[in-house]
This record gives structure tokens, sequence and C-alpha cells, in this order.
């Protein structure tokens, strides 16, 4: 009965945003893209969500920091499957520019597997809707996988 429900009734993906320790230029940027109707993810059919039980796709922001790390490792895990990550800004993908810095843990690939990277520092509000809807493709193909 419950996949006959899944099949017939497609829902749409769940945002949920992990901050690893970021100067809070990307949240910034995300928030235009949550609440701002010219670039506003809900005409994607996207919803942000307030548990990570609930996502499907992961948005992460910052370098992943010593301080957070643990938790950002067990709130991934919570995730469940299949997630899609997307690294939005350069923070996530090399460091940017705290890559040196003591705190710094490395590249969050190093942890999590990244699917789709959204460079800048900030990126633009386009690039992380390019990149919002790139992941739900890819999430709807490993849904379509899963069933």
């Amino acid at each position: 009965m419950l996949k006959m429900i899944q099949r017939m009734v497609p829902r749409s993906p769940w945002l949920y945003r992990i901050n690893a320790g970021s100067c809070n230029g990307c949240d910034v940027e995300l928030a235009t893209t949550a609440l701002i109707p010219r670039f506003d993810v809900e005409r994607l059919g996207c919803k942000y969500c307030g548990s990570p039980r609930h996502a499907d796709i992961v948005l992460i922001t910052g370098p992943l920091t010593t301080r957070v790390k643990e938790r950002v490792l067990s709130v991934y895990e919570e995730i469940p499957h299949p997630k899609i990550t997307v690294a939005v800004g350069i923070c996530p993908i090399s460091g940017g520019v705290f890559r040196d810095s003591y705190s710094i843990e490395g590249p969050m690939d190093q942890y999590i597997p990244i699917d789709i990277n959204v460079p800048g520092c900030p990126p633009r509000p386009q690039a992380i809707i390019e990149g919002i809807m790139k992941a739900c493709e890819l999430w709807k193909n490993r849904l379509a996988e899963v069933k």
C-alpha cells in the first residue's frame, strides 16, 4: 500500500541547511533564496524543513571547523537516503580564506560526499538556485533508482 501511494503522489524535495562554521555570507544569500520572491525556491517545488530527518537535499555552508565537526557529521547521518549534498560557497569546497587555519578540518568532501558544488564567496542567489535545481534532478533520479 505504501509503495503504491509513493508512486501515485510524487513529492517535492525538502531542503535542510547545515552551517559548518560559516562567516554567514552564504547563509545570507541562502535566505534570499527562501524569502525574496524573485529567487524563491518554492517555485521549484522545494521547501526548507527544520529537521534533518525530513530532509532530502542538504545545503552545507562554511568550512568544517573543529568545534562543530562531530555535530555536523552526526546531523548528516540523521538524514535519510537517498540524500543529495550541496556545498554552498567556496568554504565547504576548499576551506576558502580559512583554508590553512588551525581550526579548519579540511575540505568537506573528506568527511561527507558532496554531490554538487556552488562556488563563490558568497555565491549569487542565481547560482544557488541553479545548484538546487541540479540537486532536485539528481534527487529524483536517485529516488527512481531506489524504487
